[in-house]
């Protein structure tokens, strides 16, 4: 069973940050699924994988956006793009051992950043975003 669903209150209206946070979900859903079928260890290091991939793609994206378009709130919201990347890691050097314990670590860790990150920290560009012309 999906942990997160995808619904309109995730949506930063831009199409393709959207479509990158609907990967980062998706990765998110593939754990959760695993977890529960003993498949935890073998999903997590693609997932952790993924995800510091996700990390270099998306976050590269909005920082571009940031600098384009001079966005006043950019160098508080580059540092939790660099807080995310560390965690990630830290589950990266857990998983590269084996560790089943970082699986859910990881789970939690991810609900709660996706939570307090898009719906509350990246919400914070839309106005200004659309007030520019991205979309």
């Amino acid at each position: 069973m999906a942990l997160i669903i995808w619904n309109d209150t995730l949506s930063v209206k831009v199409a393709e940050l959207d479509g990158q946070h609907r990967k980062l979900i998706a990765m998110i859903n593939d754990l959760t699924d695993a977890i529960p079928k003993g498949k935890g260890k073998a999903v997590m290091g693609q997932t952790v994988q993924g995800l510091i991939d996700y990390a270099k793609i998306h976050f590269r994206t909005e920082e571009k956006y940031f600098a384009q378009l001079g966005y006043p709130q950019a160098a508080r919201h580059i540092q939790e793009h660099e807080a995310f990347t560390q965690k990630v890691t830290g589950f990266e050097a857990g998983s590269a051992q084996g560790q089943m314990g970082p699986s859910i670590q990881l789970l939690q860790f991810l609900g709660d950043w996706l939570i307090q990150h898009i719906l509350k920290t990246d919400k914070e560009y839309v106005d200004f975003f659309s007030a520019k012309g991205l979309k």
